[in-house]
């Protein structure tokens, strides 16, 4: 079976899905929609069999697409989402799901009412390395995870619909709900706005999560668009391994053997800890495009039945950090 698939948004992040579509098995593009004409004539060279338009009702309306993909700007994701479940398509949204709690709630229950599939671009839960962190984790290889520290920098595509936060803090927080799985109990963030007032470029946020047990009890994030290099970089620290995943090197994945060893008898003195500075492994992780991986994804959860591994549910968690962490920001700021 093939599903008909329509993209909305053919933007720069839109025509990587209108690219992935249309060289995927099981799936088929017929419509890419943008108001922009240099966008769908875009679209049109890579996919010339796809029905192009400017008008998003012209797609709900089509009777050969049983999917979209909405790769718009954030603040219209919550309402092209809800527009296309209420028109009995499944849903592809890209991240954030929303841009406030209560829009992202009206988007999971209209999923729900519709019976249709609903996955949220958390394009990280895709990546190889991400899955063989959670494969660590779950093995027991790592130990108990003491704190997560993730960096997200660059210099440059700034947005003016949305902060640095909520344009790319969802990946790291996905990453951290995913590996984590314990809920949130605390959320403090701090940032400046230095180019556009009011819209925040750099933003640290510390989370502290309730007690579970193997930890952690932190975590930590740094997401910026105003920063002199790129970097991609999560880090788990436990009792037995650390471990950084760095999504700009060529090798992603780094397993630290180091740590402090503690003699049994001497639980609770410090004095008695022992360095413990192991060999450095770099496993071999098989790369595939995350994006192509996501779409496979979601055209098994149509046709297969499989369960979305970026539900509604999760893209609502992420939603409702996003929101917890903007309300630090803003109260810091009316201090």
């Amino acid at each position: 079976m093939t599903v008909r698939l329509a993209v909305i948004g053919a933007g720069a992040w839109g025509q990587s899905w209108v690219r992935v579509v249309a060289t995927t098995e099981r799936a088929q593009l017929t419509w890419v929609c943008d108001q922009a004409a240099g966008a769908r004539e875009r679209a049109h060279a890579v996919a010339p069999t796809a029905r192009l338009t400017g008008h998003v009702d012209e797609v709900l309306a089509a009777g050969d697409v049983d999917a979209v993909i909405v790769a718009t700007p954030s603040s219209t994701h919550a309402a092209l989402a809800q527009r296309a479940l209420a028109a009995g398509k499944h849903v592809l949204v890209e991240k954030p799901l929303a841009l406030s709690v209560a829009d992202a709630e009206a988007v999971a229950a209209a999923a729900t009412a519709a019976g249709k599939v609903l996955l949220v671009g958390h394009l990280m839960l895709y990546h190889p390395v991400v899955e063989r962190l959670r494969a660590l984790i779950d093995g027991g290889e790592l130990g108990d995870l003491y704190y997560l520290s993730s960096t997200r920098v660059n210099l440059g595509r700034l947005r003016s619909d949305e902060n640095a936060l909520w344009s790319l803090g969802p990946h790291d927080l996905s990453m951290i709900d995913y590996l984590v799985r314990a809920p949130i109990a605390t959320v403090t963030a701090r940032g400046e706005s230095f180019l556009q007032p009011g819209i925040h470029d750099v933003v640290f946020v510390t989370l502290g999560f309730e007690p579970h047990p193997g930890g952690p009890t932190l975590a930590h994030l740094h997401v910026s668009w105003l920063n002199p290099r790129k970097e991609r970089r999560l880090v788990l620290v436990g009792s037995k391994k650390m471990v950084e995943f760095d999504d700009v090197a060529p090798d992603k994945l780094h397993i630290y053997d180091r740590g402090f060893d503690r003699p049994p008898d001497f639980a609770s003195y410090a004095e008695y800890l022992t360095l413990r500075y192991g060999d450095v492994t770099i496993p071999q992780v098989p790369m595939v495009e995350p994006l192509a991986a996501q779409l496979r994804h979601f055209l098994a959860c149509i046709l297969d039945g499989v369960p979305p591994r970026t539900d509604a549910a999760s893209g609502l968690r992420v939603v409702r950090a996003l929101a917890a962490a903007q309300a630090s920001l803003d109260a810091s700021r009316e201090r």
